[in-house]
Protein backbone atom coordinates (compact mmCIF):
# COMPACT_ATOMS: atom_id res chain seq x y z
CA UNK A 1 0.00 0.00 0.00
CA UNK A 2 1.55 3.39 -1.07
CA UNK A 3 1.96 5.69 2.15
CA UNK A 4 -0.45 8.75 1.92
CA UNK A 5 0.27 12.26 1.36
CA UNK A 6 1.87 14.28 4.61
CA UNK A 7 -0.85 15.16 6.86
CA UNK A 8 0.48 18.01 9.07
CA UNK A 9 -1.04 18.61 12.53
CA UNK A 10 -0.87 22.12 14.20
CA UNK A 11 -1.72 21.54 18.46
CA UNK A 12 -1.95 24.06 20.83
CA UNK A 13 -1.99 24.38 24.53
CA UNK A 14 -4.86 22.76 26.34
CA UNK A 15 -7.52 23.48 28.60
CA UNK A 16 -8.13 20.40 31.16
CA UNK A 17 -8.94 16.93 29.52
CA UNK A 18 -11.97 15.16 31.18
CA UNK A 19 -14.27 12.54 30.08
CA UNK A 20 -14.56 9.05 29.24
CA UNK A 21 -12.37 7.39 26.27
CA UNK A 22 -12.03 4.04 24.88
CA UNK A 23 -8.78 2.79 23.51
CA UNK A 24 -8.73 0.72 20.31
CA UNK A 25 -8.16 -3.06 20.54
CA UNK A 26 -4.69 -4.29 21.81
CA UNK A 27 -2.70 -4.47 18.59
CA UNK A 28 -0.49 -7.19 19.76
CA UNK A 29 -3.36 -9.47 20.96
CA UNK A 30 -5.16 -8.76 17.50
CA UNK A 31 -2.56 -10.04 15.62
CA UNK A 32 -2.56 -13.15 17.31
CA UNK A 33 -5.86 -13.52 17.32
CA UNK A 34 -6.47 -13.17 13.36
CA UNK A 35 -3.44 -15.49 13.08
CA UNK A 36 -4.06 -18.01 15.32
CA UNK A 37 -8.35 -18.31 14.29
CA UNK A 38 -6.93 -18.62 11.09
CA UNK A 39 -4.92 -21.80 11.68
CA UNK A 40 -7.62 -23.39 13.45
CA UNK A 41 -10.39 -25.58 12.45
CA UNK A 42 -13.78 -23.65 12.70
CA UNK A 43 -15.07 -20.75 12.74
CA UNK A 44 -13.46 -18.10 15.45
CA UNK A 45 -15.36 -15.05 16.65
CA UNK A 46 -13.21 -12.22 17.83
CA UNK A 47 -14.47 -8.76 19.42
CA UNK A 48 -12.88 -5.63 19.71
CA UNK A 49 -10.32 -6.09 17.42
CA UNK A 50 -8.27 -3.32 16.17
CA UNK A 51 -8.92 -1.93 12.84
CA UNK A 52 -6.29 0.04 12.25
CA UNK A 53 -3.76 -0.49 9.60
CA UNK A 54 -1.07 -3.29 11.02
CA UNK A 55 -3.74 -5.49 11.73
CA UNK A 56 -6.02 -4.65 8.38
CA UNK A 57 -2.72 -5.83 6.72
CA UNK A 58 -2.71 -8.82 9.24
CA UNK A 59 -6.07 -10.05 7.97
CA UNK A 60 -5.30 -9.70 4.51
CA UNK A 61 -2.21 -11.99 4.47
CA UNK A 62 -4.21 -14.28 6.31
CA UNK A 63 -7.08 -14.18 3.77
CA UNK A 64 -4.95 -14.80 0.67
CA UNK A 65 -2.85 -17.51 2.70
CA UNK A 66 -6.94 -19.34 2.41
CA UNK A 67 -8.41 -18.09 5.77
CA UNK A 68 -12.19 -16.55 5.22
CA UNK A 69 -11.99 -13.50 7.41
CA UNK A 70 -15.17 -10.87 7.67
CA UNK A 71 -16.50 -8.68 9.65
CA UNK A 72 -19.92 -8.99 10.68
CA UNK A 73 -22.85 -6.96 11.27
CA UNK A 74 -22.81 -6.52 14.49
CA UNK A 75 -18.58 -5.49 14.28
CA UNK A 76 -17.34 -8.48 15.70
CA UNK A 77 -14.99 -10.27 12.87
CA UNK A 78 -15.21 -13.60 12.17
CA UNK A 79 -12.23 -16.12 10.65
CA UNK A 80 -12.78 -19.63 9.64
CA UNK A 81 -9.54 -21.16 9.50
CA UNK A 82 -7.61 -23.94 7.23
CA UNK A 83 -5.70 -25.68 10.03
CA UNK A 84 -2.16 -25.87 11.26
CA UNK A 85 -0.11 -26.94 7.92
CA UNK A 86 -3.17 -25.99 5.78
CA UNK A 87 -2.12 -22.55 4.37
CA UNK A 88 -2.20 -22.29 0.76
CA UNK A 89 0.31 -20.60 -1.59
CA UNK A 90 -0.82 -16.69 -1.97
CA UNK A 91 -0.94 -15.65 -5.56
CA UNK A 92 0.95 -12.27 -4.79
CA UNK A 93 3.34 -10.71 -2.65
CA UNK A 94 2.20 -9.77 1.14
CA UNK A 95 2.38 -5.65 1.66
CA UNK A 96 2.77 -5.31 5.46
CA UNK A 97 2.72 -1.23 4.86
CA UNK A 98 4.30 -0.30 8.44
CA UNK A 99 4.15 -3.47 10.50
CA UNK A 100 6.98 -5.05 12.11
CA UNK A 101 4.73 -7.02 14.42
CA UNK A 102 3.00 -8.77 11.08
CA UNK A 103 6.04 -9.42 9.12
CA UNK A 104 8.33 -11.09 11.62
CA UNK A 105 5.19 -13.17 13.14
CA UNK A 106 4.10 -14.07 10.03
CA UNK A 107 7.55 -15.21 8.79
CA UNK A 108 7.80 -17.40 11.43
CA UNK A 109 3.93 -19.20 10.10
CA UNK A 110 5.32 -19.25 6.84
CA UNK A 111 8.21 -20.93 7.78
CA UNK A 112 7.00 -23.98 7.91
CA UNK A 113 5.27 -24.69 5.30
CA UNK A 114 5.53 -25.88 1.89
CA UNK A 115 4.91 -22.20 0.53
CA UNK A 116 7.14 -19.31 -0.93
CA UNK A 117 5.71 -15.72 0.19
CA UNK A 118 7.55 -12.21 -0.40
CA UNK A 119 7.68 -9.20 2.10
CA UNK A 120 7.37 -5.98 1.01
CA UNK A 121 6.54 -3.07 2.90
CA UNK A 122 6.80 1.08 3.41
CA UNK A 123 9.78 3.65 3.67
CA UNK A 124 9.48 2.71 7.21
CA UNK A 125 9.38 -1.02 7.60
CA UNK A 126 11.73 -1.83 5.00
CA UNK A 127 14.50 -0.16 7.24
CA UNK A 128 13.91 -2.10 9.64
CA UNK A 129 16.30 -5.42 10.32
CA UNK A 130 14.91 -8.72 9.72
CA UNK A 131 17.98 -10.70 10.64
CA UNK A 132 17.24 -11.44 14.90
CA UNK A 133 14.26 -13.39 12.81
CA UNK A 134 15.93 -14.64 10.03
CA UNK A 135 18.88 -17.15 12.08
CA UNK A 136 16.32 -18.40 14.15
CA UNK A 137 14.32 -19.83 11.18
CA UNK A 138 17.03 -20.20 8.93
CA UNK A 139 18.02 -23.08 11.52
CA UNK A 140 14.15 -24.25 11.34
CA UNK A 141 15.12 -25.09 7.39
CA UNK A 142 13.40 -22.27 5.87
CA UNK A 143 15.76 -20.56 3.39
CA UNK A 144 15.46 -16.52 3.38
CA UNK A 145 16.46 -13.87 0.35
CA UNK A 146 16.50 -10.66 1.78
CA UNK A 147 17.49 -7.28 0.57
CA UNK A 148 20.91 -5.62 1.90
CA UNK A 149 21.15 -5.72 5.74
CA UNK A 150 18.43 -8.38 6.48
CA UNK A 151 15.75 -5.76 5.08
CA UNK A 152 12.54 -5.97 3.05
CA UNK A 153 11.75 -6.72 0.18
CA UNK A 154 12.78 -10.37 1.39
CA UNK A 155 11.26 -14.20 0.20
CA UNK A 156 10.70 -16.91 2.45
CA UNK A 157 10.80 -20.45 1.36
CA UNK A 158 9.28 -22.93 4.12
CA UNK A 159 10.31 -26.21 4.84
CA UNK A 160 7.85 -28.96 5.40
CA UNK A 161 8.39 -30.55 7.84
CA UNK A 162 10.30 -28.14 9.56
CA UNK A 163 13.57 -28.86 12.25
CA UNK A 164 12.60 -28.27 15.98
CA UNK A 165 15.45 -25.78 17.48
CA UNK A 166 16.36 -25.12 21.00
CA UNK A 167 17.00 -21.18 20.79
CA UNK A 168 18.11 -18.42 23.32
CA UNK A 169 16.98 -15.34 22.51
CA UNK A 170 20.73 -12.74 22.50
CA UNK A 171 18.06 -9.91 22.88
CA UNK A 172 14.45 -9.25 24.41
CA UNK A 173 12.03 -10.18 21.94
CA UNK A 174 8.67 -10.99 21.72
CA UNK A 175 8.14 -10.66 18.44
CA UNK A 176 11.49 -13.40 17.50
CA UNK A 177 10.19 -15.68 20.73
CA UNK A 178 6.63 -15.83 18.95
CA UNK A 179 7.76 -15.91 15.32
CA UNK A 180 9.80 -19.30 16.61
CA UNK A 181 6.77 -20.91 18.28
CA UNK A 182 4.79 -20.03 15.22
CA UNK A 183 6.90 -21.95 12.94
CA UNK A 184 7.28 -24.74 15.70
CA UNK A 185 3.08 -25.17 15.66
CA UNK A 186 3.54 -26.88 12.18
CA UNK A 187 7.00 -28.68 13.13
CA UNK A 188 7.24 -31.72 14.70
CA UNK A 189 8.62 -32.77 17.57
CA UNK A 190 9.22 -29.88 20.80
CA UNK A 191 10.34 -26.44 19.99
CA UNK A 192 11.63 -24.21 22.65
CA UNK A 193 12.69 -20.65 23.14
CA UNK A 194 14.92 -19.63 26.40
CA UNK A 195 14.28 -15.85 27.02
CA UNK A 196 16.61 -14.59 29.57
CA UNK A 197 14.60 -11.58 30.09
CA UNK A 198 11.00 -12.04 30.49
CA UNK A 199 9.20 -10.51 27.78
CA UNK A 200 5.16 -10.18 27.13
CA UNK A 201 3.61 -12.98 27.24
CA UNK A 202 0.13 -12.62 24.76
CA UNK A 203 1.09 -15.34 22.19
CA UNK A 204 2.27 -18.17 25.40
CA UNK A 205 -1.57 -17.12 26.76
CA UNK A 206 -3.17 -17.21 23.20
CA UNK A 207 -1.62 -20.60 21.94
CA UNK A 208 -2.81 -22.24 25.15
CA UNK A 209 -6.33 -21.16 24.71
CA UNK A 210 -6.54 -22.45 21.23
CA UNK A 211 -4.99 -25.69 22.43
CA UNK A 212 -2.01 -26.14 21.69
CA UNK A 213 0.43 -27.73 24.20
CA UNK A 214 2.64 -25.45 25.67
CA UNK A 215 4.59 -25.26 29.14
CA UNK A 216 6.75 -22.43 30.76
CA UNK A 217 9.67 -23.09 33.30
CA UNK A 218 11.08 -20.38 35.05
CA UNK A 219 14.94 -21.52 35.41
CA UNK A 220 17.99 -19.93 36.65
CA UNK A 221 18.84 -19.81 32.48
CA UNK A 222 15.34 -17.87 32.28
CA UNK A 223 11.77 -18.58 30.81
CA UNK A 224 11.78 -21.82 29.51
CA UNK A 225 9.18 -21.99 26.46
CA UNK A 226 8.33 -25.64 24.67
CA UNK A 227 5.76 -25.79 22.07
CA UNK A 228 4.28 -29.52 20.94
CA UNK A 229 4.53 -29.34 17.31
CA UNK A 230 1.48 -30.92 14.60
CA UNK A 231 -0.64 -28.91 16.92
CA UNK A 232 -4.44 -28.92 16.51
CA UNK A 233 -5.95 -25.48 17.27
CA UNK A 234 -9.34 -25.23 18.35
CA UNK A 235 -11.73 -22.45 17.42
CA UNK A 236 -12.03 -19.37 20.11
CA UNK A 237 -14.18 -16.45 21.03
CA UNK A 238 -11.87 -14.05 21.74
CA UNK A 239 -12.84 -9.91 23.61
CA UNK A 240 -9.43 -8.15 22.57
CA UNK A 241 -8.58 -5.68 25.63
CA UNK A 242 -7.93 -2.06 25.15
CA UNK A 243 -4.28 -1.75 23.81
CA UNK A 244 -1.84 -0.42 26.95
CA UNK A 245 0.28 0.74 24.76
CA UNK A 246 -2.65 3.53 23.33
CA UNK A 247 -4.08 4.11 26.55
CA UNK A 248 -0.39 5.37 27.54
CA UNK A 249 -1.17 8.58 25.75
CA UNK A 250 -4.11 9.49 27.08
CA UNK A 251 -2.95 8.89 30.56
CA UNK A 252 0.36 10.95 30.24
CA UNK A 253 -2.15 13.66 28.24
CA UNK A 254 -4.03 13.69 31.46
CA UNK A 255 -0.96 13.44 34.44
CA UNK A 256 0.57 16.71 32.29
CA UNK A 257 -2.27 18.90 31.70
CA UNK A 258 -3.32 21.22 34.64
CA UNK A 259 -6.57 20.21 36.15
CA UNK A 260 -7.15 17.16 34.02
CA UNK A 261 -9.12 13.76 35.16
CA UNK A 262 -9.82 11.43 32.41
CA UNK A 263 -11.18 7.57 32.76
CA UNK A 264 -9.73 5.21 29.74
CA UNK A 265 -11.29 2.45 29.83
CA UNK A 266 -11.07 -1.10 29.58
CA UNK A 267 -7.04 -1.39 29.56
CA UNK A 268 -5.47 -4.45 29.16
CA UNK A 269 -2.89 -5.06 31.88
CA UNK A 270 -0.96 -7.91 31.18
CA UNK A 271 2.30 -7.35 34.04
CA UNK A 272 4.22 -7.75 30.43
CA UNK A 273 2.83 -4.81 28.99
CA UNK A 274 2.12 -2.47 31.92
CA UNK A 275 5.64 -1.22 32.74
CA UNK A 276 4.80 2.51 32.38
CA UNK A 277 2.18 2.41 34.58
CA UNK A 278 4.42 1.64 37.24
CA UNK A 279 7.27 4.18 35.99
CA UNK A 280 4.35 6.84 35.80
CA UNK A 281 2.96 5.91 39.45
CA UNK A 282 7.22 6.24 40.63
CA UNK A 283 6.70 9.71 39.00
CA UNK A 284 3.94 10.79 41.46
CA UNK A 285 1.21 10.21 38.45
CA UNK A 286 -2.01 9.96 39.99
CA UNK A 287 -3.12 6.42 38.22
CA UNK A 288 -6.19 4.29 40.09
CA UNK A 289 -7.54 1.19 38.75
CA UNK A 290 -11.19 0.87 38.82
CA UNK A 291 -13.28 -2.28 37.80
CA UNK A 292 -10.35 -4.85 37.65
CA UNK A 293 -11.38 -8.04 35.95
CA UNK A 294 -9.91 -10.92 34.19
CA UNK A 295 -11.17 -10.67 30.12
CA UNK A 296 -10.32 -13.81 27.89
CA UNK A 297 -7.16 -14.47 30.31
CA UNK A 298 -5.95 -11.06 30.31
CA UNK A 299 -6.12 -8.46 33.93
CA UNK A 300 -7.78 -5.66 32.54
CA UNK A 301 -9.27 -2.45 33.78
CA UNK A 302 -10.55 1.47 33.98
CA UNK A 303 -7.95 3.70 34.49
CA UNK A 304 -8.43 6.85 35.98
CA UNK A 305 -5.96 9.69 35.88
CA UNK A 306 -5.89 13.03 37.44
CA UNK A 307 -3.27 15.76 36.66
CA UNK A 308 -0.51 15.68 39.57
CA UNK A 309 2.91 16.52 39.86
CA UNK A 310 5.49 14.53 38.49
CA UNK A 311 9.76 14.09 39.81
CA UNK A 312 11.96 12.37 38.05
CA UNK A 313 13.46 9.19 38.40
CA UNK A 314 15.51 6.33 37.51
CA UNK A 315 13.78 4.20 35.28
CA UNK A 316 14.65 0.75 36.61
CA UNK A 317 16.09 -1.45 34.15
CA UNK A 318 14.07 -4.47 34.54
CA UNK A 319 10.81 -2.58 33.42
CA UNK A 320 12.05 -2.08 30.13
CA UNK A 321 10.73 -5.04 28.19
CA UNK A 322 7.40 -4.40 29.78
CA UNK A 323 7.39 -0.75 28.44
CA UNK A 324 9.48 -0.43 25.46
CA UNK A 325 6.73 0.79 23.04
CA UNK A 326 6.05 3.35 25.84
CA UNK A 327 9.66 5.20 25.71
CA UNK A 328 8.69 8.38 23.53
CA UNK A 329 5.85 9.30 25.87
CA UNK A 330 7.92 8.77 29.24
CA UNK A 331 10.21 10.97 27.86
CA UNK A 332 7.41 13.31 26.93
CA UNK A 333 6.39 12.58 30.71
CA UNK A 334 9.71 13.55 31.83
CA UNK A 335 9.86 16.94 30.49
CA UNK A 336 7.10 18.15 32.84
CA UNK A 337 8.85 16.64 35.79
CA UNK A 338 10.88 18.32 38.88
CA UNK A 339 14.66 16.94 37.81
CA UNK A 340 15.97 14.80 35.18
CA UNK A 341 14.98 11.69 34.66
CA UNK A 342 17.05 8.68 33.47
CA UNK A 343 15.43 6.23 30.95
CA UNK A 344 17.86 3.19 30.11
CA UNK A 345 18.23 -0.21 28.87
CA UNK A 346 15.88 0.22 25.47
CA UNK A 347 18.41 -0.62 22.87
CA UNK A 348 15.65 -2.07 20.56
CA UNK A 349 14.16 1.71 20.48
CA UNK A 350 16.92 2.09 17.91
CA UNK A 351 15.71 -0.11 15.36
CA UNK A 352 11.61 0.21 15.87
CA UNK A 353 9.61 2.34 13.37
CA UNK A 354 12.65 4.85 13.54
CA UNK A 355 15.30 5.22 15.86
CA UNK A 356 13.26 6.43 18.47
CA UNK A 357 15.97 7.67 21.00
CA UNK A 358 17.43 10.24 18.56
CA UNK A 359 13.94 11.00 17.21
CA UNK A 360 12.91 12.15 20.52
CA UNK A 361 15.48 13.90 21.92
CA UNK A 362 15.65 15.78 18.31
CA UNK A 363 11.65 16.75 18.85
CA UNK A 364 12.22 17.73 22.42
CA UNK A 365 14.99 19.45 22.09
CA UNK A 366 13.48 21.52 19.40
CA UNK A 367 10.27 22.20 21.82
CA UNK A 368 13.34 23.81 24.88
CA UNK A 369 13.57 20.40 26.30
CA UNK A 370 17.30 19.46 27.37
CA UNK A 371 17.76 15.81 26.43
CA UNK A 372 20.86 13.57 26.45
CA UNK A 373 20.89 10.44 24.40
CA UNK A 374 22.45 6.92 25.57
CA UNK A 375 23.03 3.94 23.74
CA UNK A 376 20.30 2.43 25.08
CA UNK A 377 18.10 5.37 26.73
CA UNK A 378 18.48 9.23 27.28
CA UNK A 379 18.34 11.53 30.35
CA UNK A 380 15.56 14.23 29.99
CA UNK A 381 15.64 17.39 32.12
CA UNK A 382 12.05 18.15 33.33
CA UNK A 383 10.95 21.68 33.50
CA UNK A 384 9.13 21.00 37.29
CA UNK A 385 5.77 21.02 35.42
CA UNK A 386 5.27 23.87 33.43
CA UNK A 387 4.90 24.03 30.27
CA UNK A 388 7.78 23.84 27.14
CA UNK A 389 8.84 26.20 25.06
CA UNK A 390 6.76 24.11 21.95
CA UNK A 391 7.04 26.37 18.96
CA UNK A 392 8.85 23.87 16.32
CA UNK A 393 7.86 21.50 13.55
CA UNK A 394 8.39 17.97 14.44
CA UNK A 395 9.72 15.18 12.16
CA UNK A 396 7.24 12.45 12.52
CA UNK A 397 9.81 10.09 10.68
CA UNK A 398 6.83 8.12 9.50
CA UNK A 399 6.64 6.67 13.25
CA UNK A 400 2.85 6.44 15.06
CA UNK A 401 4.43 7.11 18.41
CA UNK A 402 6.81 9.63 17.56
CA UNK A 403 3.27 11.72 16.27
CA UNK A 404 1.39 10.67 19.09
CA UNK A 405 3.80 11.39 21.81
CA UNK A 406 4.45 15.17 20.21
CA UNK A 407 0.93 15.25 20.29
CA UNK A 408 0.53 14.85 23.94
CA UNK A 409 3.58 17.43 24.49
CA UNK A 410 2.34 20.12 22.53
CA UNK A 411 -1.47 19.85 24.69
CA UNK A 412 1.29 21.38 27.55
CA UNK A 413 3.71 23.70 25.30
CA UNK A 414 3.78 27.59 25.41
CA UNK A 415 3.55 27.86 21.29
CA UNK A 416 1.86 25.94 18.83
CA UNK A 417 3.89 22.69 17.51
CA UNK A 418 3.52 21.37 14.08
CA UNK A 419 4.23 17.33 13.68
CA UNK A 420 5.11 16.96 9.75
CA UNK A 421 2.56 14.40 9.42
CA UNK A 422 0.40 12.20 11.35
CA UNK A 423 -0.80 9.85 8.99
CA UNK A 424 0.96 7.00 10.63
CA UNK A 425 -1.12 7.43 13.37
CA UNK A 426 -3.43 5.17 11.59
CA UNK A 427 -1.35 2.03 12.15
CA UNK A 428 -2.26 1.71 15.56
CA UNK A 429 -4.86 4.70 16.80
CA UNK A 430 -7.30 5.60 13.96
CA UNK A 431 -9.26 7.96 16.24
CA UNK A 432 -6.57 9.03 18.33
CA UNK A 433 -6.68 12.92 17.50
CA UNK A 434 -10.74 12.62 17.87
CA UNK A 435 -10.56 11.27 20.90
CA UNK A 436 -8.35 14.07 22.02
CA UNK A 437 -10.56 16.74 20.78
CA UNK A 438 -13.36 14.79 22.50
CA UNK A 439 -11.63 15.15 25.87
CA UNK A 440 -12.31 18.99 26.22
CA UNK A 441 -10.15 21.85 25.87
CA UNK A 442 -7.98 20.50 23.10
CA UNK A 443 -7.29 22.63 19.95
CA UNK A 444 -6.83 20.25 17.16
CA UNK A 445 -5.85 22.02 13.44
CA UNK A 446 -4.76 19.05 11.22
CA UNK A 447 -4.09 19.88 7.29
CA UNK A 448 -5.40 18.03 4.37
Amino acid sequence: MPHPLPRPLEIHRSGPLTGTAVVPGDKSISHRSLMLSALAVGESRIEGLLEGEDVLATAAAMRAMGADIRCGDDGAWLVNGVGVGGLLQPEAAFDMGNSGTSTRLLMGLVSSHAITTTFTGDASLSKRPMGRVIEPLSRMGAEFTASPGGRLPLMVRGLNPAVPIEYTLPVASAQVKSAILLAGLNTPGITRVIEPVATRDHSERMLRGFGAELSVEETNQGRIISLVGEAELKPQSIVVPGDPSSAAFLVVAASIVPGSDVLVMNVGLNPTRAGLFEALRMMGADIVEENPRIVGGEPVADLRVRHASLRAIEVPMHLAPSMIDEYPVLFVAAAFAEGRTIARGAHELRVKESDRITAMADALGACGVLVEEYEDGAAIQGNGGGPIAGGATIASQLDHRIAMSMAVAGLAAKSALTIDDVSPIATSYPMFLETLDALKGTEVVAGS
